[in-house]
């Protein structure tokens, strides 16, 4: 069987509800929990050529299809990250901002901060990104470092921060706390000062979640 008639196989309308109601019935899903969607993708990433990226397969999986095939999308992406270039950047932001919601927002995330990390050209699209006036861009200019730990830009990461401060969005205040606390388990000498001086700009919600391992 092809993917399409896999994951068809393995749908499941009941479960299928359940995620629709978790994600708002913004999406329609096939109803796949997690591991079984992970093994199908396994076996089918296997069945592939690997070279180069399949841009025509990725946008099909985007567009009009249950939430799985992007789930797919992100894995595929992933997995051949290293033949993503910088030229590639506008392709991703069309898919950061195209059915967006903060479950394949965050996937996409990795592979701004790998091109970031490969690219240090990047770093100043990732600064352009953090005032765009899509809040889920700049939720991904916020996090894109995550997992850096001491290879953390750190003046990047402030000047990302700021720049988002006082914003009401629930998702920018998240991610801002998020990416505070992720680097605290590398520097959490920084991390404490950067909220003591910018506390009063600060959204309680950033600062609880910055604050968790300090």
């Amino acid at each position: 069987m092809n993917l399409s008639e896999t994951l068809t196989a393995a749908a499941n309308p009941e479960k299928a509800l359940q995620m629709e109601k978790y994600m708002r019935n913004q999406f329609t899903f096939l109803g796949i929990p997690a591991p079984e969607r992970k093994k199908i993708f396994r076996e089918f990433i296997q069945s592939i050529d690997h070279t180069p990226i399949d841009w025509n397969f990725v946008h099909d999986c985007w567009h009009d299809k249950p939430r799985e095939y992007q789930y797919i999308a992100i894995g595929y992406l992933i997995k051949f990250k290293k033949k993503l270039t910088i030229n590639d950047i506008p392709v991703l932001k069309q898919l950061i901002t195209t059915h967006s919601w903060w479950d394949t927002v965050d996937g996409l995330d990795e592979l701004l901060g790998h091109l970031a990390y490969e690219t240090p050209e990047v770093e100043a699209i990732m600064l352009e990104w953090s005032q765009d006036e899509n809040f889920w861009i700049r939720r991904v200019a916020i996090d894109h470092q995550l997992l850096r730990k001491d290879k953390t830009n750190t003046e990047l990461l402030a000047q990302i921060i700021c720049n988002n401060f006082n914003d009401k969005e629930f998702f920018i205040n998240k991610a801002i706390g998020w990416s505070l606390r992720d680097y605290s388990k590398a520097n959490p000498t920084w991390v404490r000062e950067f909220i003591e001086t910018h506390k009063e700009q600060m959204a309680p919600l950033s600062i609880r979640e910055a604050s968790k391992y300090i």
